[in-house]
């Protein structure tokens, strides 16, 4: 089947709000990690409301073999503020950004001015490509064969990725202008999208022909959420303004029990990994929930990962 062989996978978490939740966090972290992942990206509350537990998931996460990926938003930053925020990630030696608007606070309406100096994504990538350029210019590196020679190469590059949307911004007019915007990204510097999450797998591979077609070239992972409840899966379409999966719905409310709605989750975000991967995709990117569990069953499920040891099941 095309891509089975090759395809990579990476995670998403949130950093922990309390010192209970600190420790969940990085025992599953544990557990990621030792499943040698792409990278491991971490949220970032807006404006900075969880930086200091997420630096330190990150900071942890670069004392492992597996990249770390750091989130950033525009939403109330001034200049300053997000230049000494980039600089601070960037000095403790993270190279991967995931840069991306953000969404209004709650209670504000989207003609509320809560973005703040960067109003788009593609400024946010424009000015971590500014700070990386200003705090290393240039490197010198030798050349072969000559040992008191050196040649001058531009500075250490940043991988930034930006958000993708499958069945369209909540806030987009039109499939057009989702596809400009992706490509603006693009043109701003972004090489990497990562998409939000979709019900089925069409959607997707219907986008990302779509994003081909329109000129955008790098690279965009799928999102794969395994959805372990009813109340997830309502919270969830909520959070993005995508269409209720009925079927999905269905099962998951014929289910009698916890276990059975945890499989229920597994199941569907296995056949639609399985569905991404024979439609020729080369990666996933999953939605933990800061729980390892379920995602490390979805990857074992379509032979992306072997376990060496089962854990113990968790529940939404």
């Amino acid at each position: 089947m095309p891509g089975h062989t090759v395809a990579t996978y990476s995670f998403e978490l949130y950093p922990p709000r309390t010192p209970a939740a600190e420790l969940a966090v990085y025992e599953s972290l544990g557990h990621l990690v030792a499943a040698a992942p792409e990278f491991i990206s971490v949220t970032y509350g807006a404006s900075g409301s969880t930086s200091e537990a997420s630096l330190g998931v990150l900071r942890h996460l670069l004392t492992t073999s597996v990249p770390p990926m750091a989130h950033l938003t525009c939403v109330g930053w001034t200049y300053e503020d997000a230049t000494r925020v980039i600089r601070e990630f960037l000095d403790a030696g993270l190279t991967s950004f995931l840069a991306l608007r953000g969404d209004p606070p709650a209670g504000s309406h989207e003609g509320d001015d809560f973005l703040g100096d960067l109003k788009s994504a593609g400024e946010l990538v424009q000015l971590i490509h500014s700070v990386q350029s200003e705090r290393v210019p240039f490197l010198q590196e030798a050349v072969p064969g000559f040992p008191q020679a050196a040649r001058i190469r531009r500075g250490g590059k940043v991988t930034i990725a930006v958000a993708a949307f499958p069945n369209g911004h909540p806030r987009s007019r039109s499939v057009e202008q989702d596809l400009d915007t992706l490509l603006a990204k693009e043109a701003a510097g972004a090489n990497l999208a990562i998409s939000q999450l979709f019900f089925h797998a069409d959607d997707y591979l219907r986008f990302l022909e779509q994003a081909r077609a329109a000129g955008v070239t790098m690279r965009i992972l799928p999102g794969i959420m395994p959805i372990l409840s009813p109340a997830r899966l309502h919270r969830m379409v909520q959070l993005t303004d995508e269409r209720m999966p009925k079927q999905l719905l269905a099962r998951l409310e014929a289910a009698a029990t916890p276990d059975e709605q945890y499989a229920v989750g597994i199941s569907h975000a296995s056949e639609l990994s399985r569905e991404l991967l024979d439609g020729g995709v080369t990666g996933l990117h999953l939605y933990t929930f800061n729980k390892h569990q379920a995602v490390l069953s979805v990857l074992e499920s379509v032979g992306l990962y072997s376990p060496t040891s089962t854990p113990t099941k968790e529940h939404a």
